[in-house]
């Protein structure tokens, strides 16, 4: 029978260079085997999911109300402080991110909450620009296309592991031409980073879905790291949702420009 072993502090993000006493003291290596490592596996990604479905569900409803209100509308948009403080959301997904595992449950749940609350009324604004009918088609083809991949993620034999540089540097090069066509208002750049956008981030939901089956190990025996360690998963597998919907909604836009 085949088993894994494997010490699973190794596997943290934030720490590349623990020494061999550091990991024996935080656990003992694990012995398990095939079938063992598989429910867990199951297991921990039935929480990912479960998780990144609540935080979608949240978000979707914010930004519903703020769509629905036009005090809402008028206040985020008329208020340069809080336009500013929803631009300040991406440093709380890189917080949660940098100290999942070093924070509460509590803390890290909560960060989590509040990240997607304000992701929904940014979101709200957003879809003001949009058709109802619009909004819901590509809502409805990015859940498709998300499953997709990451059962294809989650399945595949292949090491998806070797894409990750070129998806990194990909992300890096759209998030510079985004920021640049900012104050370009390119048509042409527009098109091209809405198309590159919806491509990477299919990509990324199958690369992210296999990385996240080696973090299913990092809280074996511990609750609170597992549910953590649940949540950094869904906050990412959430990111690429999101972010392929947003680029699936600018590629329809676009498309109908030409």
């Amino acid at each position: 029978m085949a088993s894994f072993s494997f010490h699973p502090y190794s596997l943290f993000p934030f720490r590349e260079n623990i020494t061999p006493e550091e990991q024996a003291a935080y656990q003992p290596e694990i012995h398990i085997s095939a079938e063992e490592a598989a429910q867990v596996q199951a297991s921990f990604m039935r929480q990912v999911y479960a998780w990144m479905a609540g935080a979608l569900a949240l978000t979707g409803g914010v930004a519903m109300l703020v769509g629905s209100s036009p005090e809402i509308v008028e206040l985020v948009a008329g208020n340069r402080l809080v336009f500013w403080a929803l631009l300040l959301q991406m440093f709380v997904v890189g917080y949660i991110s940098a100290r999942a595992f070093e924070m509460s449950v509590s803390s890290v749940t909560g960060a989590f909450v509040a990240y997607s609350a304000l992701n929904g009324i940014t979101l709200g604004i957003i879809f003001l620009v949009f058709t109802a009918d619009s909004i819901a088609s590509t809502f409805f083809v990015t859940g498709g296309t998300f499953g997709v991949m990451s059962l294809y993620g989650y399945f595949t034999r292949t090491d998806l592991s070797r894409w990750g540089n070129l998806l990194f540097m990909g992300l890096i090069g759209l998030i510079i031409a985004s920021v640049v066509n900012l104050f370009w208002l390119n048509s042409v750049l527009y098109t091209i980073t809405s198309f590159i956008g919806v491509i990477l981030f299919v990509a990324l939901t199958a690369y992210d879905t296999q990385k996240l089956k080696a973090l299913a190990f990092v809280g074996l025996g511990d609750e609170d790291t597992d549910r953590k360690a649940a949540m950094l998963g869904a906050l990412t597998l959430y990111l690429d949702f999101i972010n392929l919907f947003l680029f699936l909604l600018a590629s329809s836009v676009a498309g109908n420009r030409d």
